[in-house]
């Protein structure tokens, strides 16, 4: 099942994506609630009853009444908190290598992640970034899972009956931001906190049982066969599989629950896939060639995401009409 978040004259509803199509769920049983919020407080519940309109849909048992003008948002347009996690190796030792460092050996002891803000949630369609963004702009290709049921001191065995679906999300990175306040010891904050992109739609888990393959030695958790591509204008610059996850996300959420709960609506990243933003492909093109031309965003790119089974996700960037720059604030 697809759920997706949509917009009508500015009031936001859940419905499900069927064949091109989305169906609004409270229109088909009342006792399903017209936002993602309210629906993933009682999931437990309401996602067997949405699971069976969705079934009724597709196989003509119910003929429900189409939505005709609607704005698709972000599937969890207010999430609880939102996690970023590191959970692809090939990113974390290219981009170390592209900086002269070695491989750090803790990645492969624990998983790791960061709080983003989670009020700068966004979907499909247009990103507004400030000047200062735009020095060295950069995309982040990974995916991402939502919470279904509150939880704490999780084990990773049991972790993924906690997930309610998966999505795409493209965590947009301001660089030079990025990289002037950690070092200091301490963000990732400026540089990451202006959008995170999450979208199309939640998947639930059942649609991608075909998709499951073994998950690596010495590790717990469901693994999928999902190729993750990025496109920026057109042109593909990124590709990879979520089945390269050196951690799971069965494994993320369980350092995430450890000594504190997880909650219906929390939001946590892979962290980025091997090719997966321009830092590292810049990287990468600088050191087997010193005349290769760096690439960022700029204003008007338009960044497409796929990852198999989760759909496509689209955005193109625009510049705010400001000249507020906090870099030209230093001392």
């Amino acid at each position: 099942m697809k759920l997706v978040s949509y917009k009508t004259e500015d009031r936001e509803h859940l419905g499900v994506f069927v064949n091109g199509h989305i169906y609004n769920l409270n229109s088909c049983d009342k006792q399903i609630p017209n936002d993602m919020n309210s629906f993933l407080k009682d999931a437990e519940v309401l996602m067997e009853r949405a699971l069976k309109i969705d079934a009724g849909i597709k196989s003509g048992a119910i003929e429900p009444k189409e939505e005709a003008f609607y704005e698709v948002i972000a599937p969890v347009p207010h999430p609880s908190s939102c996690r970023d996690g590191y959970a692809f190796r090939q990113h974390v030792s290219t981009a170390r290598r592209n900086r002269g460092l070695e491989m750090i050996p803790e990645f492969d002891q624990y998983p790791i992640f960061y709080f983003t803000n989670h009020n700068a949630i966004s979907g499909p369609g247009e990103i507004e970034c400030m000047p200062d963004h735009f020095q060295r702009l950069d995309f982040e290709l990974e995916a991402a899972i939502v919470i279904g049921k509150k939880g704490r001191n999780i084990t990773a065995a049991e972790a993924d009956n906690y997930i309610a679906g998966y999505m795409i999300m493209n965590d947009m990175s301001a660089r030079t931001l990025q990289m002037e306040e950690m070092m200091l010891n301490l963000g990732p904050a400026k540089g990451k906190d202006f959008s995170t992109v999450i979208g199309p739609w939640l998947v639930t888990p059942d649609e991608l049982e075909a998709y499951k393959v073994a998950t690596k030695a010495g590790h717990t958790g469901n693994t999928y066969n999902l190729s993750m591509t990025c496109r920026v204008n057109g042109k593909q610059v990124s590709a990879g599989n979520m089945a390269d996850m050196d951690w799971t996300f069965a494994e993320i959420v369980e350092r995430c629950a450890y000594g504190t709960a997880i909650l219906p609506g929390d939001v946590i990243g892979s962290g980025t896939v091997g090719t997966g933003c321009f830092l590292e492909l810049n990287g990468t093109g600088l050191l087997n060639d010193a005349n290769y031309q760096p690439q960022w965003l700029e204003d008007g790119d338009v960044v497409e995401m796929e990852i198999t089974g989760l759909g496509r996700l689209s955005n193109t960037i625009r510049k705010a009409d400001s000249d507020f720059s906090i870099l030209a604030l230093k001392k």
